[in-house]
């Protein structure tokens, strides 16, 4: 019975090698890479997006390879997904796979807040609260917070619950970073 199976096997092997070779000749791909990082970048350089290619960023950069999730994110923000926005300000204000910049940070939280995304209107507010990467507006960072607390998202609960004490989202070895520049 052993033989019979690798046998048959052998065969299937050969035909679908002939298939392959048959198919390819005539342009086609048999079995094209699915679920996987190269096609996923595949996708993103032809200019395709989806949610499931935008989340698949979140991998991405948790595995350290910030340029590619750069590369993703910044393609997915531009074809309007806010998450990838918020990503793209995370990895401009913390300098991954490119160089810290604040002001960019700042502009894709606006981005994000004005395409109505909750994280986006918190990460904004914060930014305008701090005068990190745009000037400072208290007022108007606590108008976002609001909007963003209204939306339901817990971290600007709390904050506005803490009468917007940055010091409740904020861990204390991020407060050289918020500093007040002068």
């Amino acid at each position: 019975m052993r033989l019979v199976t690798v046998t048959a096997s052998l065969l299937f092997l050969s035909a679908n090698t002939t298939l392959s070779q048959a198919d390819a000749g005539a342009g086609g791909t048999l079995n094209p890479e699915e679920l996987t990082l190269n096609r996923v970048m595949k996708d993103i350089a032809e200019g395709r997006t989806s949610m499931t290619i935008c989340a698949t960023g979140y991998y991405i950069t948790k595995s350290g390879r910030h340029e590619m999730a750069r590369e993703l994110f910044e393609r997915c923000a531009e074809a309007g997904w806010t998450g990838a926005m918020t990503w793209m300000s995370q990895l401009d204000d913390n300098g991954l796979g490119g160089p810290e910049n604040p002001d960019a940070a700042a502009e894709w939280d606006r981005r994000a807040a004005e395409a109505g995304d909750p994280v986006g209107k918190f990460n904004y507010g914060l930014d305008l609260m701090r005068g990190r990467g745009v000037v400072e507006n208290k007022a108007l960072g606590r108008r976002y917070i609001d909007e963003a607390a209204d939306s339901g998202l817990p971290s600007a609960r709390r904050l506005k619950g803490a009468g917007y004490d940055l010091d409740v989202v904020t861990p204390d070895a991020d407060n050289w970073k918020y500093a007040p520049a002068f």
